[in-house]
């Protein structure tokens, strides 16, 4: 097995399959994205198990922790330690008191599969938050937007081995500077936040690529932390539209080469604008 690795996880694995075109057949070895269950557990209590690229795992549980409001400031994580078991992994946090008061009764009771935002959730208001109002921001020239998810494909290492994973991206006016990969797209989002969050980033000061949908809970993590412009590489849903509207969060879809959609406050891409004064 090799592996871009992690606590001896390997994120994706080497085989050999047949591959067919018409009649013409073959084998030949190709590489495969890993899943992994793991725990998010807080001062000892098992809150959820979710299906994860073993990767940046640290950077998920914080971003996770940030967009599901189970702590406010990544100083309230007050540790956390990765532990290796045998079917998976558990990510062992300790968070202040009143925030661990505050997860009563909110335990996910199952597991969070790899395309699910809201699994294990049991009442409505769990699945949906209403989101944050964002602030300002800064205004993004389209020029920049239209080769940032070319920029951010050519970081995508496990993508490119495996065609099979999602990426969030941080695009700052000097292009595309953080990137993390999961085989979930709201995955990807919490280990991008994560990494930002711990690097105290001003989440005012750029903005957010996903090479995925716009559903409605990626809107909901990114309003969460203040990122006031989020673009897909495909469509966004009504619920995401609605909620973008609600929070003055600018949402792009379709964001492939020169060509974007956008949803919702379109003040903040400068030349879409002026191309249509």
């Amino acid at each position: 097995m090799d592996a871009i690795s992690e606590l001896g996880w390997a994120s994706y694995r080497k085989a050999t399959f047949d591959y067919w075109r018409g009649p013409d057949h073959t084998q030949k070895e190709d590489c495969v994205a890993e899943e992994v269950p793991v725990v998010l557990v807080y001062n000892q209590l098992p809150h959820v198990v979710m299906l994860t690229t073993p990767l940046n795992l640290e950077d998920f549980a914080l971003g996770f922790s940030l967009t599901e409001e189970i702590i406010a400031h990544p100083a309230e994580l007050q540790s956390i330690r990765v532990v290796q078991r045998s079917k998976g992994v558990e990510v062992r946090m300790t968070i202040p008191e009143p925030r661990f008061e505050q997860l009563h009764g909110k335990g996910r009771n199952m597991t969070g599969r790899t395309g699910c935002g809201l699994c294990g959730a049991t009442t409505l208001e769990q699945a949906i938050r209403r989101p944050r109002p964002v602030k300002a921001g800064l205004a993004l020239d389209a020029q920049l937007l239209s080769g940032a998810m070319t920029a951010m494909y050519q970081k995508q290492s496990l993508n490119q081995l495996t065609g099979a994973v999602h990426a969030a991206g941080w695009l700052t006016p000097q292009g595309v500077t953080v990137v993390r990969e999961d085989v979930g797209r709201h995955n990807a989002l919490d280990k991008l936040i994560g990494a930002l969050a711990k690097a105290e980033t001003n989440f005012e000061a750029g903005w957010l690529l996903v090479t995925s949908r716009a559903s409605y809970e990626m809107v909901q993590k990114a309003s969460s932390v203040g990122i006031t412009l989020l673009a897909a590489i495909s469509a966004p849903t009504a619920l995401a539209i609605q909620l973008a509207e609600e929070c003055g969060l600018t949402l792009v879809g379709f964001t492939r080469n020169d060509n974007h959609v956008i949803y919702t406050h379109p003040h903040r891409l400068t030349h879409y604008q002026a191309s249509i004064a």
